[in-house]
């Protein structure tokens, strides 16, 4: 196809009504102009001689539809239509711009009584029943486009870093976490006389991480990140998992120390936060609008009321500045357990802090949200509670703590708590042998894996994040299920 054929076709897609009013607003001093929208109806107000319709399409902005005698007709909440006219300043507040229309066609008629969606605010659980439809809410539409905007800015900073996208396999015969909490696959294909064969030779799961398979390409490439989906048949039922969710993950080779790490970790959060905030592009500029709209339905659904005015428009930004900004704090396991029983005898946890115990939520969300205020790396961890490949801590980190520890951390963030997870991988052959043998790991299963250690093996780590809390906490929704188009967890599966 030449390219400038690709480009007429392209230049066929009608206007988006974001597009139309940008075209019209920027054309104002030549007079009102003509515009045809597409998109739904949001809401209808008739009147005897007048009907005003919100039109929205997707792009993030909607438009007041002005519809007088018949073309009116069928313009019902929920409809889908095209509407023709002018677009001219309105007399009404709220928008600057509004559409006189002179001709209308409704493309799918929708029953207004029966329509989900009857109120611009509705309860989250009764939105997550109709998860189809709820696309349609400012709030989801909004979540959507943000979140695709946060995809787009970090496929750019690691291509900016040069670090190769890899998509890692779905299906996989390793748990890389090694906690069991796998979903496995029962196909069977007929075997000699009807019996039942296995499709694969040997048990096979759907992937709770892309980490090990992520390592293999970059023991060749340097550097490689995945955002894929994740499956954990994990039971917990809290507003920060679920069964089926990405997971944006990143190795880097040459790597040689915790702090190197951690330093890489922290220049890819900060530097894409960076450019949501700083950055003036189609893409940061609408982000920004959309998480102020966010803000605006979430303020009014907690019965705080909409907030106004341009002053205000900067936040729901304050406390993502504040990250991109500020350099994260950095502390042990081993100090933090210190500080937690600190703070455990003057206010009690609900579980009390102790050395060789994983961190519960809310020691997680205090030390983020509480006492660092900000972004904090948990680092070298207990042996006992991470995976077999992780690398063990340096003679300093080690020295201080009461048992064996590894070179790991976790990223807590305000609000969320555990945001991403990450270690040097033991690249030693011998050692992480032995590690897998402690582990009751058979080395057949894991024979490929051992052979980027027999090979050219390099020092090396990476880190992985639950992209539905990112989402989370950048847009401040609360619950992972209200970011994801269709959401899985435990006892949930409709869709």
């Amino acid at each position: 196809m030449r390219p400038t054929r690709a480009l007429a076709r392209a230049n066929a897609l009608t206007p988006t009504v974001r597009a139309a009013l940008a075209s019209a607003a920027a054309t104002a001093d030549a007079g009102p102009s003509q515009a045809t929208v597409n998109g739904w109806v949001r809401s209808v107000r008739a009147h005897k001689n007048v009907a005003f319709a919100e039109v929205d399409d997707g792009s993030g902005d909607s438009v007041q539809a002005v519809l007088k005698g018949r073309t009116a007709e069928g313009i019902t909440l929920g409809s889908s239509v095209r509407l023709s006219g002018t677009l001219s300043p309105s007399r009404g507040r709220g928008q600057a711009l509004e559409l006189q229309v002179s001709d209308a066609r409704v493309l799918g008629p929708s029953d207004p009584d029966a329509y989900p969606i009857q109120k611009k605010a509705l309860p989250a659980p009764l939105l997550r029943e109709h998860a189809h439809m709820r696309f349609r809410t400012t709030q989801t539409a909004g979540v959507m486009r943000v979140r695709d905007a946060l995809a787009r800015d970090w496929h750019d900073w690691f291509e900016d870093h040069e670090f190769v996208h890899v998509h890692t396999p779905i299906l996989t015969s390793s748990d890389c976490e090694g906690a069991g909490e796998v979903f496995t696959l029962s196909q069977s294909l007929p075997g000699p006389e009807g019996s039942p064969a296995p499709f694969f030779p040997r048990p096979t799961n759907l992937a709770v991480s892309g980490q090990l398979h992520l390592e293999a390409p970059t023991h060749a490439l340097g550097r490689t990140y995945t955002l894929s989906p994740a499956f954990r048949a994990e039971p917990s039922m809290t507003s920060r998992h679920l069964a089926e969710f990405y997971m944006l993950e990143a190795e880097v080779a040459f790597v040689d120390t915790l702090d190197g790490l951690l330093d890489v970790a922290e220049a890819a959060f900060r530097g894409v936060l960076s450019r949501l905030l700083a950055y003036d592009s189609r893409r940061a500029t609408r982000a920004r609008a959309d998480l102020a709209k966010i803000a605006q339905t979430l303020a009014a659904e907690q019965g705080e009321g909409e907030s106004g005015g341009e002053g205000e428009a900067a936040g729901p930004l304050d406390h993502l500045l504040a990250a991109a900004t500020t350099p994260f704090a950095r502390i042990t396991y081993t100090d933090a357990v210190a500080l937690l029983a600190d703070e455990h005898a003057v206010v009690p946890f609900e579980h009390a802090p102790t050395w060789g115990d994983g961190l519960s939520s809310e020691h997680e969300k205090w030390l983020a949200g509480t006492h660092f205020n900000g972004p904090v790396f948990v680092t070298d961890y207990p042996a006992a509670l991470k995976p077999f490949y992780m690398l063990p801590s340096g003679p300093e980190a080690a020295a201080a703590a009461h048992g064996p520890t590894v070179a790991c951390f976790d990223l807590l963030f305000p609000g969320i708590g555990e945001m991403a997870g990450g270690s040097m991988r033991e690249h030693n052959l011998d050692a992480l042998r032995a590690r897998m043998a402690a582990s009751g790991l058979s080395e057949h299963e894991y024979d490929w894996y051992l052979d980027l250690r027999r090979f050219g093996s390099v020092p090396h780590g990476g880190w992985g994040m639950g992209w539905e809390r990112w989402v989370c906490w950048v847009t401040g929704v609360g619950n992972v299920r209200d970011v994801v188009a269709f959401p899985r967890w435990a006892g949930s599966c409709r869709f």
